[in-house]
């Protein structure tokens, strides 16, 4: 056992001479001088152990309140190897694209060309990188397939009676698409049996992905997946000339990944052809989509003015030809940047929403022959991402247990469409059985598999 050296001081051997009571106290004052320096030492060795230690706690909360850009740069590429995809790189640094095209068969390798844009590069470093890999982005070929795309869209909407236009998007390998976005996609269609669902993706428009999709196929929901045509999806559309210039290496990339970018703008384009609602595969619905329209969802409000302060573009509802789509697409082209995460998307429709509020437009509005609705954030996104990871826990007292049921009763109203889960910050949590999530999920699911697995866990093929 360890002992504080200052908590014991060493025993003198008591003598009863003049001469050795001086020698005695004497002595006393050498062992004292010499034991307060032991402690100061002491005491000085634990003060620095303890700042050493303070700096390596606040270094790892650093660390993990800045990951959500190192999450979204690398994640795909840990979960891609994890899974035991092969990784393609060029040098090093951060994901451009994530895409699988090859099935899983027995003793099959499953391919990955997730591009490695250099780090720290220029801006003509980049650009000339993409120009050079340019025909290794799957996410850019268009082929007599790609092609198809428009007439089976149409098609589908054609040939189904559907009541309300949904579409999704998935870049990543079709085998990497988890448990929790198949939950999202069957609270879809239990509050919305009659809807049609479009999932925008090349990796899930192949025999895997349909496998995947199989049970809610069968189940009578009217879902496929669709290989886009990039060019074909922004022709005639304020975005034609910027991706034209982006194909020919003319436009930096940045370092965001790029495929999360173009994500952005293709919700934008598709819901500009076709007309429709646009949600994020961490959207769980909670009731009928049918009676919305031209509608987007402030994030934030400001709690003195009840005014937003932030718009998302997780969750649009808009006719097809919008004006308001056009001007976000056009805000993307003229302010497009790589290198800032959420420019391009949430702060880019902020950005557009706010100058016309300057011009006197806000809230439900008719001008210029078009209008539209700024919904409160109870609408989509009722729990902000600092406070989603409550929403996952089971109440372990009363008083918790009362919270619960009073924020399921508050979320199942009918103000709130439904819950963002904000995947970055809540994908590595586990859905507690009992929790708010858990209660929600379990009265919007179809198949109801796998609501308190593991949530990186993907989906049985």
């Amino acid at each position: 056992m360890w002992m504080n050296p200052c908590n014991k001081f060493p025993m003198i051997p008591r003598t009863r001479t003049a001469m050795s009571m001086a020698v005695q106290r004497l002595f006393r004052r050498l062992l004292d001088f010499r034991w307060r320096l032991r402690c100061l030492k002491s005491a000085v060795v634990f003060i620095a152990l303890l700042f050493v230690i303070l700096f390596i706690i606040s270094s790892d909360s650093v660390t993990k309140k800045n990951g959500s850009f190192h999450d979204q740069a690398f994640g795909e590429e840990d979960v891609a190897l994890r899974a035991g995809y092969r990784v393609l790189r060029t040098s090093a640094s951060l994901p451009l694209e994530l895409c699988s095209e090859r099935g899983k068969g027995a003793g099959e390798e499953r391919t990955v060309p997730l591009l490695i844009r250099p780090l720290n590069a220029t801006d003509h470093e980049r650009i000339e990188w993409v120009r050079k890999n340019f025909h290794v982005l799957h996410m850019f070929n268009s082929d007599n397939f790609t092609r198809k795309f428009n007439v089976r869209v149409e098609k589908f909407f054609h040939d189904n009676s559907c009541a309300v236009r949904f579409f999704m998007t998935w870049i990543s390998p079709a085998e990497l698409i988890g448990r929790r976005e198949l939950l999202a996609v069957e609270s879809l269609f239990k509050s919305n049996p009659d809807g049609c669902l479009i999932i925008i993706s090349r990796s899930l428009d192949s025999e895997v992905g349909r496998g995947i999709l199989k049970p809610m196929v069968d189940r009578g929901f009217k879902v496929i997946p669709a290989s886009p045509d990039l060019p074909s999806v922004f022709r005639r559309t304020p975005a034609e000339a910027w991706f034209d210039k982006l194909r020919s290496g003319k436009v930096d990339p940045g370092e965001i990944p790029l495929a999360q970018n173009l994500s952005n703008l293709i919700r934008l384009a598709v819901l500009y052809k076709y007309g429709g609602i646009y949600l994020d595969t961490d959207f769980i619905v909670l009731r009928d989509f049918s009676g919305l329209r031209n509608s987007i969802g402030a994030q934030s409000v400001d709690t003195v003015s009840g005014n937003w302060t932030r718009i998302n573009n997780a969750v649009m509802a808009f006719d097809r030809r919008h004006p308001l789509l056009a001007m976000f697409m056009r805000e993307f082209v003229a302010t497009f940047d790589g290198n800032k995460w959420g420019h391009n998307g949430p702060y880019m429709v902020s950005r557009v929403v706010e100058r016309l509020r300057q011009r006197g437009i806000r809230g439900t509005t008719a001008t210029s022959g078009f209008s539209f609705t700024v919904l409160p954030p109870m609408a989509f996104y009722p729990v902000s991402w600092t406070r989603i990871g409550g929403l996952f826990e089971r109440p372990i007292s009363r008083r918790q247990e009362k919270w619960v049921e009073a924020k399921v009763a508050q979320l199942g109203g009918g103000e709130t469409y439904g819950v963002h889960l904000w995947n970055k910050q809540s994908r590595g949590l586990r859905m507690e059985e009992g929790s708010v999530m858990g209660r929600l999920i379990s009265s919007h699911c179809v198949i109801c598999e796998g609501i308190y697995g593991n949530p990186s866990e993907a989906s049985p093929l």
